[in-house]
């Protein structure tokens, strides 16, 4: 399947769930989350669900994870629309956000971090392939902060839906997801 369409596909399909639904599949994937053995985290690199892209709800994995390792250092994204690139900007638990022109949470202070220390990213995605590939909103900003970090970095995504076959126009600089985490079953790539 090309990029274009699963990304058409699955935004629809995310938009077609309910509130309802999507609190049943969040809280699904909480507990495929916490049957599945993690290292010790000490830097998490986050986001912010979208509520009108229908996003996994992030918060309850962070907190998750925040539960397990209480001197968890939590960094959110900081993006920059001009050269799609983003930093990694550590929060405390009173961090203000901000909501950009794209109507994304962004942290409006903190430290920047370098990716280098960052031991596990979330990644946004609106599908993934059985290896790991997957497809985002198309700019390349994870593909671009991903290939930064540490090779021993684990990557995690989260999907309402299993993973396609494959996705037939990868790119090289494209990086896959060594997690993805739906509300069935945890796929190690």
């Amino acid at each position: 399947m090309l990029k274009a369409e699963a990304r058409k596909l699955y935004r629809a399909k995310r938009k077609a769930l309910s509130p309802a639904e999507r609190s049943k599949q969040d809280d699904l994937m909480l507990i495929q989350f916490q049957s599945f053995e993690l290292p010790f985290i000490h830097y998490l690199l986050s986001y912010w669900p979208i509520e009108e892209n229908n996003e996994p709800n992030t918060h309850l994995f962070t907190d998750y994870i925040e539960f397990r390792n209480p001197a968890l250092k939590v960094l959110y994204p900081k993006s920059d629309f001009t050269s799609n690139t983003m930093q990694a900007i550590e929060v405390t638990m009173d961090a203000a956000f901000e909501i950009n022109e794209h109507n994304i949470h962004e942290p409006a202070t903190g430290i920047v971090m370098d990716a280098g220390v960052i031991d596990m990213v979330f990644v946004p995605l609106l599908a993934c392939d059985r290896e790991g590939y997957r497809v985002g909103y198309g700019k390349g900003f994870y593909d671009k902060y991903l290939g930064q970090c540490r090779k021993d970095c684990i990557k995690a995504g989260f999907s309402y839906f299993d993973p396609i076959d494959k996705i037939s126009d990868r790119h090289k600089f494209d990086i896959p997801l060594d997690l993805c985490i739906t509300p069935q079953n945890v796929y190690v790539f």
